[in-house]
């Protein structure tokens, strides 16, 4: 059973991994036997080294992905780079806070352009190629936000919303076609973007009452489950929202 979660002789993209959740998937998939193409503003060198590390195939794409400008680029270069795109992970995001009557236009855009617009576009480039050799993985990181209205990032909400939904329109289109669609949908992982609610001991400890594994995750966590949605072993699985949470949506 074990050669059904290798990924032997596949090629994959994963925007957004610099660090953490992004950058365990990318190391995650490379140790699972996947070349794998990275893409954002930064230079992610610490991640290109460890994808080399376990002996796989490293490509680096800057990109800019806050608009959809880059994205035929994008996967021109990994196709390139790689020789075929096998898998797409769609990691890259960014966060706004304001008050809901304060929160203005530009940080609404921002947001959903990043977070929904480009993640569309990119995923429906990638998936011509993978259509056209018969087979391929998408996979889109969600939020808990998905299925709840938080506080303060009403467009952070509505982007993750949507990401649920176009999972789930894409892969009503494509699985015929032999792509299969999913997203993660990550709880509370300790990475950069949570240090401040890490740091509030009033807050960390109302998360954790309410996280029934009584931790916050790790990237690794997350890794895991990318692996499994990239490779054969989830093969019968599409147009779902996988939440890796510690069980905070069912308490």
């Amino acid at each position: 059973m074990a050669i059904s979660f290798s990924l032997e002789g596949k090629s994959a993209l994963v925007t957004g991994a610099n660090t953490g959740i992004g950058q365990a998937i990318a190391v995650a998939l490379a140790q699972a036997g996947a070349d794998v193409a990275v893409a954002g503003r930064s230079e992610p060198a610490e991640t290109l080294d460890l994808i080399a590390q376990t002996g796989r195939k490293a490509v680096n794409i800057k990109a800019d992905l806050s608009s959809i400008e880059p994205v035929q680029r994008v996967i021109a270069e990994a196709v390139a780079g790689l020789g075929k795109l096998d898998v797409l992970v769609n990691n890259a995001g960014i966060i706004r806070r304001d008050d809901l009557l304060q929160f203005s236009e530009e940080d609404w855009d921002a947001v959903i352009d990043t977070n929904l617009k480009t993640l569309f576009f990119l995923s429906q480039a990638a998936a011509k190629g993978m259509v056209e050799q018969g087979s391929g993985k998408i996979v889109n990181i969600a939020s808990l936000l998905t299925f709840q209205g938080g506080i303060r990032v009403p467009s952070y909400a509505a982007a993750k919303s949507g990401v649920s939904g176009v999972t789930k329109a894409m892969a009503n289109e494509l699985a015929p076609r032999g792509v299969q669609v999913n997203a993660i949908a990550p709880g509370y992982i300790s990475t950069n973007n949570t240090a401040a609610l890490q740091g509030d001991e009033t807050r960390n400890r109302q998360i954790l009452e309410r996280i029934p594994t009584g931790r916050w995750g790790n990237p690794d966590d997350i890794a895991g489950a990318a692996v499994f949605l990239a490779s054969p072993a989830s093969n019968y699985v599409t147009g779902h929202v996988l939440a890796v949470d510690g069980g905070w949506l069912a308490r």
